[in-house]
């Protein structure tokens, strides 16, 4: 396959309510249509993992956020400014003179030089991004003052509640209001498949007053009882406790370890399900002008 053929084969998901935006960009990445090899087929793999040439992912990423953009020539497409993802609640905002444009927030060869889970910013013509491989991405924006967020919702992050503490965040700093934000929930490991250990539940039982809607029980009488815990259902809570509204909330609903295109073949990289050798997703959202 021709690296032509890879880009047409490039897949994004979109919400289609946000249409109504023209300012707004956003996307979620899937496996197709990249240069990458390592994880069989040609992948888009936007993660720096340790098995990749790191020049295929730079590649990867340049047509991935041209094609969220609408630019035609990958040069062009605006600068990603990410984190270096700590499975926390810590959330950095980017301000003008943070130099973001710059490229003062990532290494030369485009690596993030935050350490942090989430993103804000009013600056136009940058893209934020985090990346997943089953965690929960959740992208948020202020459609009156034209502020954007990204965040990185693992198991820890999401106990810490991070999309709370987001919101706030975003309030505190340019004055968004829950009436008018809007948010997705992102592909990202579903409770079909997320299976975890008691110390999980109990951290969540201590934190969530509705931890116990969180939480189902596979066979619980038997020895292969297994607790599966729902982190997108986790992460909507957190934002309908940050005053949106639930029509403001569009959940994907696809489980990264276990969805398939119509030929049986993975439409996500999984983290847990391929043993922990997959690469990665990118979840962006940018303002246009």
């Amino acid at each position: 396959m021709t690296r032509a053929e890879n880009r047409e084969s490039l897949q994004i998901i979109r919400i289609p309510g946000w249409k109504r935006y023209p300012w707004l960009r956003h996307g979620f990445s899937t496996r197709p249509g990249g240069v990458s090899t390592v994880y069989g087929g040609n992948t888009l793999n936007l993660g720096w993992t340790k098995e990749d040439d790191p020049q295929s992912v730079a590649e990867n990423r340049r047509h991935f956020l041209a094609a969220v953009t609408g630019e035609a020539d990958i040069d062009l497409a605006p600068p990603l400014v990410g984190v270096r993802q700590i499975h926390s609640a810590i959330v950095h905002t980017i301000r003008s003179d943070d130099g973001a444009l710059k490229g003062k927030l990532a290494t030369p060869d485009g690596k993030a030089i935050l350490e942090g889970d989430g993103l804000i910013t009013a600056i136009p013509k940058i893209i934020l991004g985090v990346g997943t491989a089953d965690c929960v991405p959740v992208l948020i924006a202020d459609v009156r003052n034209r502020v954007v967020a990204a965040f990185h919702a693992g198991w820890r992050g999401t106990a810490a509640r991070i999309i709370e503490q987001g919101v706030n965040a975003m309030h505190l700093e340019y004055g968004s209001q829950p009436q008018d934000l809007i948010a997705a929930i992102g592909p990202s490991i579903g409770p079909c498949c997320y299976s975890v250990g008691e110390e999980v539940r109990e951290q969540f039982e201590a934190n969530f007053p509705y931890a116990k809607d969180l939480f189902t029980i596979n066979h619980p009488d038997s020895s292969t009882k297994k607790i599966h815990l729902n982190l997108w259902e986790s992460n909507r809570r957190q934002l309908l406790d940050a005053g949106l509204s639930e029509t403001h909330i569009t959940l994907v609903g696809d489980c990264t370890a276990c969805t398939r295109d119509a030929h049986g073949a993975r439409r996500y990289f999984s983290h847990r399900a391929e043993q922990g050798t997959a690469g990665r997703m990118l979840n962006v959202i940018g303002i246009a002008n």
